[in-house]
């Protein structure tokens, strides 16, 4: 069954700990970028950040 908001079996928002694990990076550096992207959503003591706008800002730095 798939999941409801996610495209093609992905999440579309995931902890620092599970995005630094997805995205191949240190968790310092995620949270950096993510912030950066402006994809990172605080709700009580939960922080997500936004996969696609997390990506849509990696693109910025494809050569």
């Amino acid at each position: 069954m798939k999941q409801e908001g996610t495209d093609k079996g992905r999440k579309r928002f995931v902890r620092y700990d599970e995005g630094a694990e997805l995205y191949s990076m240190s968790k310092g550096s995620f949270m950096k970028l993510a912030k950066e992207a402006h994809a990172v959503y605080k709700i009580k003591n939960i922080v997500l950040v936004s996969t696609e706008l997390f990506e849509n800002y990696l693109e910025a730095f494809r050569e």
